[in-house]
């Protein structure tokens, strides 16, 4: 049976009518300092794909014949269908940066110049001089094959490793969103279909914390994780405790959480131009080696700081007293209302709470998939998938289950091609809810 609030009064003869003009009034009165917000910034900052946008395309070139030496002193031209033409030479160490002006939009073609290459190199034999780079990123990285071919084939099992590390990094980190979305659940009920709008909420304060008013980037993400918070106090008090008091049905709710899903996705994409967006910071870090598998530095960091939210919330919903209530209300909320528990505070608690892991999953998001305004979208079915694998409503079912999805899709990717990793989350839901429908560590009662 799903969970439902003890406060629910149903009205006597609602007509859509007055229910849908109710539901208008709210979520306009709840999203006004959003788009609000969102205008401040544009009009002191300007546009994100301002001159702090202009795009760079950047690269190394590496003699492979020659045990990776640097080539130096070749000409570089990039081209764009707008009539711009940029040129650059490498330097001493190989390394070649020519910037795109923002107001240059044109599809971009990059030429090396076999002119200027040293006397003895040439480019690797069946190699092109010309790359036509795709897609809208303002950092583009360039490689040319230079020298024979000296790399060592991998298997798959030689993968099997950096496919283990990259899915327990994304799983991780997914995590903090599929938290979120199970704490909302599981006081209140509701399945929430803007939960992944949640997530780029965090990412696109990143960014603007960090790109365009030049913050740091740990500062960027604090100052996204607290608005992230205050947007959850918005949501419940400006929209879902309203509904609730109406006394409006869990699937009417939901359908609601759908168009707030389509407002806030196409506010986004207004307000960042639908680009792709990167951060100032850390987006491209030097990568280590420890036998099959690469990492970085940013990585350790991100998984680091993900584990201690993820422990000090379960632990605080174990032996704090708001946490108590919480689990109280989760488990039945009208017995724990007449034990004196206030149950819109604790439901709005959860809120902030939840959508402040969301939007810190999208600001760690933000650095391996870019900032864009469909980010959310993205893995909001990978969130769903990992919460109903745990079990719906369960803390510790939501954590297990991230992990198990990331691990899938990433090692899905030795059998599979890579574009359909996330189709492969989908399969295995399905056989989670064909074998155990309430989840690996759900109860049979909070599915129905």
């Amino acid at each position: 049976m799903l969970l439902q609030s003890p406060a629910r009064v149903r009205p006597s003869e609602p007509t859509v009518r007055t229910w849908t003009a109710a539901c208008t009034a709210w979520a306009a009165r709840a999203f006004a300092g959003l788009i609000a917000v969102f205008a401040v910034v544009t009009i002191a900052a300007g546009p994100s794909y301002a001159a702090d946008d202009d795009r760079v395309v950047q690269g190394t070139l590496l003699n492979t014949a020659k045990d990776n030496e640097p080539v130096p002193g070749v000409t570089i031209k990039v081209t764009s269908s707008d009539g711009g033409s940029y040129t650059s030479k490498s330097t001493a160490d190989g390394k070649f940066r020519i910037v795109v002006p923002a107001k240059d939009t044109g599809n971009l073609t990059v030429q090396l110049v076999k002119s200027t290459l040293p006397d003895g190199v040439d480019l690797r034999a069946g190699s092109s001089d010309t790359r036509k780079p795709t897609g809208s990123l303002t950092n583009v990285v360039v490689s040319f094959p230079i020298g024979a071919d000296q790399r060592q084939v991998e298997t798959k099992l030689d993968q099997v490793p950096q496919s283990i590390y990259n899915g327990l990094l994304f799983g991780i980190v997914l995590s903090l969103g599929a938290l979120g979305l199970s704490m909302v659940f599981g006081t209140t009920g509701l399945t929430n279909f803007a939960h992944g709008e949640l997530v780029t909420f965090g990412a696109i304060m990143t960014y603007l914390a960090n790109r365009v008013w030049g913050l740091p980037i740990a500062l960027s993400i604090l100052f996204a994780v607290v608005l992230s918070a205050a947007f959850g106090w918005l949501n419940d008090s400006g929209l879902w405790r309203p509904l609730r008091r109406r006394g409006t049905g869990l699937i009417a709710m939901m359908i609601v959480s759908i168009g707030l899903q389509f407002l806030l996705r196409n506010i986004y994409q207004y307000f960042t131009g639908g680009r792709s967006l990167t951060y100032r910071q850390y987006v491209t870090p030097e990568p280590h080696t420890i036998g099959f598998i690469d990492y970085t530095y940013r990585d350790l960091i991100l998984v680091a700081i993900s584990l201690l939210v993820l422990v000090a919330v379960t632990l605080a919903l174990q032996y704090t007293r708001l946490g108590r209530a919480t689990r109280a209300v989760a488990d039945n909320p009208a017995l724990a209302a007449s034990t004196g528990i206030n149950v819109n505070r604790v439901i709005s608690t959860v809120w902030i709470v939840g959508t402040a892991l969301a939007g810190l999953g999208g600001a760690f998001l933000g650095f391996s998939q870019s900032v864009t305004y469909q980010l959310g979208a993205q893995v909001l079915l990978l969130i769903f998938a990992a919460t109903c694998v745990g079990g719906l409503g369960s803390i510790w079912g939501a954590m297990l289950g991230s992990v198990i999805i990331g691990l899938f899709v990433e090692l899905s990717t030795l059998v599979i091609p890579s574009q359909l990793k996330y189709a492969g989350a989908m399969v295995l839901l399905i056989v989670v809810l064909l074998v155990r429908p309430q989840g690996l560590l759900g109860r049979s009662q909070r599915v129905g």
